[in-house]
C-alpha cells in the first residue's frame, strides 16, 4: 500500500520535509497547498509537485490519504480536526493545539475514527533522548526523581525573521506568541524518555522589557507579554520536572536549542550547548561525541536558499552514532535532515503508521500529554504562579 499526501503550508520548514515524503518507498505522491499564490508556485516548481491547491476545503475534498500541517503555530488545532472530519490522517507540525478544548477534541476524534494523528515533536529523537531511553531500559538510572528540559531560543537568532516571514505586515502581533503555548521541545524531551505525564504545575512569567513592540500587550494578539517563562511540574510518580522557555537569552540557540538533564538514583546525564555528560556515583563520562550529529549537508547548499542562515543549523544537522538507522529507507540515506537527526524518524514513523494502521509514536494522547502542560503552565504564570491541575486523557489505546 502506498499512500498520498498532501502538504498544508509552504513555508520554511515544510521544506525540509516533502523532500523526505516524496523519497518514502510507501508515498507514491505529494501534493501542496498554499494560500500564497506565489510561494505555492515556486514551491511547486521547486519540488516538481504538479497537484496544487489554493485554499485547504479543496484539498480536503480531494481524494489525498494523509495531510501534513507545516502553517502557523496557533493554527493547528483548528485544521487538525478538519482533517480529521474529512476522513485523512494528519502529521502535525507541533504544537498540537494551544487550547485545552482543542486538544481533547483531537484525542476523541481520533479515538471515534481510528484515523492516524502524529505530532512532530523532534526532540523525542534527539541523541539525549535516545540515549536516556536506552539507560533507563538498561536500568542505570535507578530511579529518576529530578528531571529538566529547556527549548532556549533567542529572538534574535532567527526568530525575528520567521515571524516576518510568516506573519506579513502585521508579524509583530504573533511574534508575541506566549513561550510555554510552545512547550513540547522542552516536556517532550523529559517525557520521551520518562515515560510519565504532569499532573500539576507552578510557573513563573517575565515580563519583556525591550520595548521593541513585540511581546507588548497592547499589540500581541494573545495580550502577551512574557518572554521568558519557568515551569516547575510534578509528575504522576511524584517526580518532578523543571522546564524553561527562553526567547531573550544570552545562549547559542543556533547550536542546540534544547537541553536535557535528567537526575536518578543511580546515574544522572547533563548536557550543555557543547557537551553531554553520563555521571554515576563512581564518576563522570564524556558522551559528547556519541551523542553529536554528523552534519547533513553544507550551511551554503543551494537547497538552503530563503532559509535564514540562523535557523540553517536546524535543516541540515545528521544523526548521531546513537541513533540505529537500519530502520529507515535506504532512500534517506544522504538526504538533508535536521533537528539533531529527527527529521528522517518524523518522517518514516508516520507514513508506516499510516500504511500498517498502527499508533504512531507521538499519537494523540503522547502529543496531548507533551502540549497540555504548557498550556497550563501558561495559565499559571498569568495568575502569579499559582499551582494548577493538568488535564489528561489517559493512555494511548493498545492497539
Amino acid at each position: 500500500m502506498a499512500i498520498s499526501i498532501g502538504f498544508v503550508g509552504a513555508g520554511q520548514f515544510s521544506r525540509s520535509f516533502i523532500p523526505l515524503f516524496k523519497a518514502h518507498p510507501d508515498v507514491k505522491e505529494v501534493r501542496l497547498c498554499e494560500v500564497i499564490p506565489d510561494r505555492l508556485a515556486a514551491e511547486a516548481a521547486r519540488h516538481k509537485i504538479d497537484q496544487t491547491y489554493s485554499s485547504f476545503e479543496d484539498l480536503l475534498a480531494s481524494d489525498v490519504d494523509a495531510v501534513a500541517i507545516f502553517t502557523q503555530r496557533w493554527t493547528h488545532g483548528e485544521l487538525v480536526l478538519k482533517a480529521l472530519d474529512a476522513g485523512k490522517h494528519v502529521y502535525s507540525s507541533v504544537p498540537m493545539g494551544i487550547t485545552v478544548e482543542e486538544i481533547a477534541a483531537i484525542v476523541e476524534k481520533v479515538r471515534s475514527t481510528g484515523l492516524i494523528y502524529m505530532m512532530g515533536e523532534t526532540s523525542y529523537y534527539y541523541p539525549s533522548s535516545v540515549f536516556c531511553r536506552q539507560k533507563l531500559a538498561a536500568g542505570e538510572f535507578g530511579r529518576i526523581f529530578y528531571a529538566e528540559g529547556d527549548y532556549v531560543h533567542d529572538m534574535d537568532l532567527g526568530f525575528y525573521e520567521a515571524y516576518k516571514y510568516s506573519g506579513g505586515e502585521r508579524w509583530k502581533e504573533t511574534a508575541s506568541f506566549p513561550p510555554m503555548l510552545y512547550p513540547t521541545h522542552a516536556v517532550g524531551n523529559v517525557l520521551s524518555v520518562t515515560g510519565r505525564h504532569a499532573t500539576h504545575v507552578s510557573c513563573i512569567g517575565v515580563k519583556d522589557d525591550r520595548n521593541d513592540g513585540v511581546f507588548d500587550t497592547s499589540v500581541s494578539m494573545w495580550g502577551n507579554d512574557i518572554s521568558n517563562a519557568t515551569a516547575l511540574f510534578k509528575l504522576d510518580d511524584g517526580s518532578v520536572m523543571r522546564t524553561n522557555e527562553f526567547r531573550r537569552v544570552g545562549y547559542p540557540s543556533h547550536i542546540r536549542e534544547s537541553r536535557l538533564r535528567i537526575f536518578g538514583t543511580e546515574g544522572s546525564f547533563e548536557q550543555m550547548a557543547t557537551v553531554s555528560l553520563w555521571q554515576t556515583k563512581k564518576g563522570v563520562e564524556d558522551v559528547t561525541d556519541l551523542l553529536t550529529p554528523r552534519r547533513s549537508a553544507r550551511l551554503d547548499d543551494p537547497e538552503l536558499e530563503g532559509i535564514d542562515p540562523a535557523l540553517r543549523d536546524a535543516f541540515v544537522s545528521g544523526c548521531a552514532p546513537v541513533h540505529d538507522r537500519s530502520r529507515l529507507p535506504e532512500a534517506y540515506t544522504g538526504m538533508h535532515n535536521g533537528h539533531e537527526g529527527s527529521h528522517h524518524f518524523l518522517a518514516d514513523d508516520f507514513v508506516r503508521a499510516v500504511v500498517t494502521n498502527t499508533l504512531p509514536p507521538i499519537n494523540a494522547w503522547v502529543a496531548a500529554r507533551f502540549t497540555l502542560p504548557g498550556i497550563i503552565a501558561h495559565e499559571s504564570a498569568k495568575q502569579g504562579g499559582r499551582q494548577l491541575e493538568i488535564p489528561d486523557f489517559g493512555d494511548p489505546p493498545t492497539s
